[in-house]
């Protein structure tokens, strides 16, 4: 599986300085990801700002999202990144970030009918939404 690059995944969450390789950007997760950098994601994936809130509760809630100062925990920065992945991934696919957003809130029959914003909220799910991109760039059956 091909993957975007961090340069690609950091431009979604907004981040300065641009990480250049996964360890950099890995290493940032590690260190937890400003609290900027989720909302950034959450922007960029979803329209509307009912939506936006309500993908943002279910990365986080919104209790502890407003509790946090200014950096993210380990595993709140994983998911941020998870996030930023799928996303970029969807727009590198798609080439237009719009198409990518109405790609990720539609249903897919491979994905048991349900989003793919959905399904990439676990590990293995996001792992599952980023396979199907990839089928679709290069026309394999999906």
């Amino acid at each position: 599986m091909q993957l975007v690059s961090p340069e690609a995944i950091a431009a979604v969450m907004a981040l300065t300085p641009v990480p250049h390789t996964l360890a950099e950007l890995e290493a940032r997760v590690r260190a937890g990801l400003p609290k900027s950098a989720l909302r950034a994601g959450v922007e960029q994936a979803a329209a509307g700002a009912e939506a936006r809130r309500t993908l943002l509760a279910q990365i986080i809630p919104e209790a502890t999202y407003k509790r946090r100062r200014e950096r993210l925990t380990r595993d709140e920065s994983e998911k941020a990144e998870r996030l930023a992945r799928v996303v970029a991934t969807a727009t590198y696919i798609w080439d237009d970030a719009e198409d990518a957003r109405e790609f990720l809130r539609t249903a897919h029959p491979m994905l048991e009918m349900r989003t793919p914003l959905e399904v990439a909220l676990t590990e293995l799910g996001a792992r599952r939404v980023e396979e199907l991109l990839w089928q679709l760039f290069y026309g394999l059956p999906a």
